[in-house]
């Protein structure tokens, strides 16, 4: 399997221009809805192979995506969009539910399990910008808890 990852992630960066960073995504997915539901969460794991930034997402299937992050302020989960989320060199960076993620917004129809949600990223780097192309399957969330909620 980590040879499988290890091939895909290789393939993905095999074509990147000069001063391209090389950046992986790993088990990408958004959040299953329920109808009439007008917002889903994307999550990912996102490594690269230098210092860099991710700075933006859109999605040609979405109206409306921004990267958000949750955290506790003064003992309230506050949800807010965020201008940038690092990607130091080397590490890992993971969005998952309760933390930094890309939310959807403004969603015309359910997503359902299964279906597969077109995201483009944007990295930046030593003041060079480029994009990501990422597949995000959807699917039920792992953890306990209420929904994931927009106010």
């Amino acid at each position: 399997m980590k040879a499988l990852l290890a091939a895909a992630f290789l393939a993905s960066t095999a074509s990147l221009p000069a001063g391209a960073v090389n950046i992986g995504v790993t088990d990408a997915w958004v959040r299953v809805t329920m109808p009439g539901q007008p917002v889903s969460g994307a999550y990912m794991q996102i490594q690269a192979d230098a210092d860099a930034k991710l700075i933006g997402a859109s999605s040609q299937a979405v109206p409306r995506v921004e990267v958000h992050e949750m955290k506790m302020d003064g003992g309230v989960m506050r949800m807010r969009e965020v201008k940038a989320i690092d990607l130091p060199q080397g590490k890992t960076v993971t969005l998952k539910p309760g933390g930094f993620h890309i939310m959807l917004m403004n969603l015309e129809k359910p997503i359902a399990a299964g279906d597969v949600v077109p995201l483009t990223l944007v990295v930046e780097s030593g003041g060079k910008r480029q994009t990501v192309e990422v597949n995000a399957v959807a699917r039920a969330a792992r953890m306990g808890g209420a929904a994931h909620q927009h106010h």
